[in-house]
Order: structure tokens, then sequence, then C-alpha cells
């Protein structure tokens, strides 16, 4: 079954359809590539995609383990290529975890991995600079 489906609206913006659960997104070319940057450009998505599929993992390893994360916030800066081909040349992506309780380096070291293991990381093309920042915090 497919993923998703994708409608062209014009003027380089784009609709997608989760079909699972039918939510919808917007994308828009950015500005500085002829678009009006209303909205998550695809590359926008990708780098984002880092962060969230990151905190899915590190999530999932926090509930086996009876550990809360809710709370924490993520910030993704996409760094473009200055150079041709245009492309995705960095993402930083800074993590703010907040625990009802202090984590040990030894645990907080296990979800740096489980971060840096999640799908979407092992996906990129390894030419893409990723760069994981973690502060902990007792929410």
């Amino acid at each position: 079954m497919p993923t998703s489906k994708i409608v062209y609206l014009g003027d380089l913006r784009t609709q997608a359809t989760h079909l699972q659960s039918n939510e919808t997104i917007i994308t828009d070319a950015p500005v500085d590539n002829n678009g009006k940057g209303e909205a998550f450009s695809p590359t926008d998505l990708a780098a984002t995609s880092l962060g969230n599929c990151a905190m899915t993992i590190m999530g999932i390893l926090a509930n086996r383990e009876g550990i809360e994360f809710i709370g924490s916030e993520i910030e993704v800066t996409k760094i473009m290529s200055a150079e041709a081909p245009r492309r995705i040349a960095k993402v930083i992506v800074d993590f703010t975890m907040k625990t009802p309780k202090a984590l040990s380096e030894e645990v907080q070291a296990k979800y740096v991995r489980a971060a840096h293991t999640c799908p979407v990381s092992l996906s990129l093309h390894p030419e893409i600079e990723q760069v994981f920042n973690f502060n902990w915090t007792i929410a």
C-alpha cells in the first residue's frame, strides 16, 4: 500500500496526504529557490525528519525503561551547500531533553547512541554532516 499521495497545487506548492491517517502537509519552495517560503520546503522536511525520528527512537527506548521525556524540545538547523548541486550539506539538531530526575552520563550516552541510529539518520547520504547537541535538564 502506498504511504502518501502528493498533489502539485501550482506556484511551487505541493500537498502531501498520509494515506493511513489522512493527515496533510503543504510544502513550498524556499524563497532562495524561487518559492514563497510560506511552508516547510522539501529539504526542511528532510532535516526536520531527522529530529523527529531521533526523538521517536529515544521515546521507544524510554518507554521500555520507564523514563519520561514529555516536554523535551528539538531545534533543527538545515544548512544548504554553497556550491552546486543544491543539496543539504549539514543538519544541526539541538536537543533539550527534559526528564523528571537526573540521568547518569551512562544512561544519557545510551540515548545519544539511539538518536544517532534512528532510521532517518542511517538513511541520509553520508556526505550530509549530522551534528547532535544534547542539553539534559530536570523538568
